[in-house]
């Protein structure tokens, strides 16, 4: 209970696939709401894929796009589900995304848009990233000329991610830490170049959480936390437990001398 603030007994955290996407679902409490900033975009190659995840998908939840024809594609909707994440479900072709079913897509509400400032600074920031194509509107369409109606980028060579501008008269919302991006890293020099490219909030930093100057959140975690956290020995895991307890950014040295017990 001291820790995440939860009775004792509960569920903290729960580690799942998906399509082959990897998630962690957390626990956190009432403090933050999903919000269609960052959404789902799965890619089906059936009609009959389509309508089996879009009845799941949105039973007790809200339809945000109706399931129709779309100049993007012949069969697409756009929902919230019963707890509140989002998912676009889309008709098209899995070598249109690299064989990535499930994309997270992220939405930038802004007046002039940022989409592509912010592609363009996580493409250079990540090794072996790359944009594969960017959409913008065009005159006459009803938002802001230039900017961002559709984008496609991939981060470390195979992730592949989306993105689009929106202008505030049509959403209310925006990023917050209910979806964070989390980021495995082998070794300190990778952590601290992310932290540096990446952290614009120093008031959201902690536990290796970090929120970026778009507004999006991300985790920043070493490789090797998990397996001194999985240790059978109680006495190392609550030493290494009350060291992290106590970083913004993660120092994998200070975690390693708490598992061994150096002072």
């Amino acid at each position: 209970y001291d820790i995440h603030g939860q009775p004792e007994g509960n569920i903290l955290t729960v580690e799942f696939t998906l399509a082959g996407q990897q998630f962690i679902a957390l626990n956190g409490g009432p403090h933050f709401h999903f919000t269609p900033a960052i959404s789902f975009y799965v890619t089906c190659e059936t009609e009959e894929e389509v309508d089996n995840l879009w009845q799941r998908l949105s039973e007790g939840g809200t339809v945000m796009m109706p399931l129709d024809q779309y100049d993007w594609s012949k069969k697409y909707g756009w929902t919230a589900d019963k707890y509140g994440l989002t998912w676009q479900i889309s008709l098209g072709n899995l070598n249109d995304v690299h064989e990535q079913k499930i994309v997270p897509s992220l939405m930038f509400v802004s007046e002039k848009g940022v989409a592509e400032e912010a592609i363009r600074h996580y493409t250079w920031l990540f090794k072996d990233s790359s944009i594969t194509g960017i959409l913008r509107y065009g005159e006459g369409e009803d938002q802001p000329q230039g900017t961002v109606q559709h984008a496609q980028f991939r981060l470390y060579g195979r992730e592949v991610f989306m993105a689009m501008d929106t202008a505030p008269k049509y959403a209310d919302f925006t990023f917050n830490e209910a979806v964070s991006l989390l980021i495995t890293c082998e070794t300190q020099q990778e952590i601290d170049h992310l932290w540096e490219g990446l952290s614009a909030v120093p008031d959201a930093e902690q536990c290796g959480w970090l929120k970026d100057k778009f507004g999006v959140s991300w985790q920043v975690t070493p490789a090797i936390l998990n397996t001194l956290l999985q240790d059978p020995d109680s006495r190392k895991t609550e030493r290494v437990t009350k060291a992290y307890l106590q970083m913004k950014k993660f120092d994998i040295a200070a975690l390693q001398q708490a598992y061994d017990g150096v002072l």
